[in-house]
């Protein structure tokens, strides 16, 4: 597991509830480390956008920090790591990357409810990278 999502499962296992229990200790592979595009922005970025990335695989696929059977629990899991990055990114001040990444949540929802999964990853990708660059937008 990368370094920033132990971070991530160390915050999550702090916390307590049931998001603690569901913390696994060695991850499936999520093949782009979408964190690392944004490590220029400062230390506390790749984990924000790492835990909402997490919150999206819950939501579509299966997590890598959170690991759960009950697709009730994944989907409640997904909306608090949603919270905890935009809420993070809200509390340094970063607005611009809040309406970029909430941006890309919502695009990603629609892919997926159009069958589209690649169209998502490119969104993924086009928000890090405005992120990243601190542009406001993300298109796919």
């Amino acid at each position: 597991m990368s370094a920033v999502l132990e971070r991530l499962a160390a915050e999550l296992r702090a916390e307590g509830g049931l998001l603690a229990d569901a913390v696994v200790e060695t991850a499936p592979g999520d093949p782009t480390p979408h964190g690392d595009a944004v490590a220029g922005r400062g230390d506390e970025y790749p984990l924000l956008v790492e835990a909402i990335r997490e919150g999206y695989l819950l939501h579509y696929a299966t997590g890598r920090v959170v690991d759960t059977a009950d697709p009730d629990l994944a989907l409640l899991a997904g909306d608090r790591l949603y919270v905890l990055g935009l809420a993070r990114l809200a509390r340094l001040g970063d607005l611009r990357a809040v309406r970029v990444l909430a941006g890309v949540i919502s695009l990603c929802a629609q892919s997926h409810a159009e069958g589209d999964e690649a169209r998502a990853e490119r969104v993924w990708a086009a928000g890090t990278a405005a992120v990243a660059a601190g542009h406001e937008r993300a298109a796919g």
